[in-house]
């Protein structure tokens, strides 16, 4: 079939995007799904760093290669094989697809998951496969998703069916922003009733942690962000503490208005400023995560005599270091109840054509959780 979809092919491009347009709409071709993969018509695509990074550089990929991984959709048409989906279902597409056969699987990581990792390197789709060409071109899939685009073919192991009483536009905020934020605060910090937390940036996955934070029952939690109205939008969330780094002079006065060191603290800016920052509020015994992926170059000097004194951990957490089937279905469930405000996340709406607008929009660091509604 063809289709529309926004296609990647040179990195590194300069900003304003508006300008250099590094992403091109263009019409693509897609194939149908093979045995154990589903059509999906896409309805919206979250825009999130992890795109912006393939997009400037940081992460670099394959090229060409039609982007985006954050979405929600409806299955339109199922391969053989594929039982655990159906016609007109509405699914979250995960962008690590696990195989569950694999160590990390079998033993309860499906994020490490080693084939779809293998296949996420190489564009391909959890069979090896390519479904996008371009005038006899093939293209790569972005993560196993490829969502910014009219419709897209995943392997099964790429979607979570989720309940249909929620809006596409909000749906989509939990294949990536809240699954790793919440992810990285329940199930990586294993954060309990009475914590302390701090949360050092507040796109949508930061916003995610601490929500999830407050929803933990932790009893302090710092929120740390350049950005005014984040900061604003994080004491309506629960923050106790709201820290603007310009306006700290030193590590003293950094503690001192976050009220004390945490129990854990939280980077999920993805910068190695913002990670020292909390690691700075970080306990002596306490845990230091990281959810972000800056330029594989980037590197945090970290004092061995403190680790070992002060007996620190530093963790990192990818796709939320949980079971994304299990952890998406109870998050949005958690959502209906009213105990997980992720729609004070959604942001500005865009077009397919004005996506690379919209990469500005969320390069400028103003944004909540953007979107690209496909119907728009």
């Amino acid at each position: 079939m063809k289709m529309r979809a926004a296609v990647l092919r040179k990195m590194g491009l300069p900003a304003p995007y508006a300008a250099s347009r590094p992403l091109q709409v263009a019409e693509v071709e897609l194939d149908p799904p093979g045995a154990g993969e589903v059509l999906l018509q896409i309805k919206v695509a979250g825009l999130c760093h992890s795109d912006l990074s393939v997009i400037n550089g940081d992460r670099p990929r394959g090229l060409p290669m039609v982007m985006g991984h954050e979405s929600s959709a409806e299955v339109v048409e199922i391969g053989a094989g594929v039982d655990d989906l159906k016609v007109g279902d509405h699914v979250v597409t995960v962008f690590v697809p696990s195989c569950g056969h694999c160590q990390p699987c079998m033993t309860g990581r499906p994020a490490l998951c080693e084939p779809g990792a293998k296949a996420n390197s190489g564009g391909v789709l959890l069979s090896g496969s390519r479904r996008l060409h371009a005038g006899g071109e093939a293209l790569n899939h972005h993560i196993g998703v490829s969502c910014f685009a009219d419709y897209a073919v995943v392997s099964n192991r790429s979607c979570v069916k989720i309940r249909q009483d929620i809006t596409h536009r909000e749906a989509a905020l939990f294949g990536c922003a809240v699954l790793t934020g919440a992810g990285a605060v329940i199930n990586r910090a294993q954060a309990k009733a009475g914590d302390s937390a701090a949360i050092v940036g507040l796109g949508g996955v930061g916003l995610s942690g601490l929500i999830a934070a407050v929803a933990s029952g932790a009893r302090r939690i710092v929120a740390v962000e350049l950005d005014e109205d984040k900061l604003i939008l994080a004491k309506t969330l629960g923050a106790t503490h709201v820290i603007n780094p310009k306006t700290i002079q030193s590590d003293a006065e950094l503690l001192e208005a976050a009220g004390g060191p945490v129990d854990f603290g939280y980077d999920a800016a993805g910068g190695v400023a913002a990670f020292g920052t909390a690691y700075k509020l970080t306990k002596r015994g306490g845990i230091t995560i990281t959810t972000g992926l800056p330029h594989p170059k980037a590197a945090f000097a970290l004092p061995l005599s403190q680790m070992v004194g002060e007996e620190r951990e530093i963790r990192g957490s990818y796709l939320g270091s949980g079971a994304p089937s299990v952890d998406i279905t109870r998050y949005v469930d958690l959502y209906k109840a009213g105990r997980f405000p992720v729609d004070k996340l959604l942001g500005k709406v865009f077009t397919l054509d004005q996506i690379n607008e919209g990469f500005d929009h969320l390069a400028s660091g103003s944004g909540l959780r953007d979107s690209i509604v496909m119907d728009a």
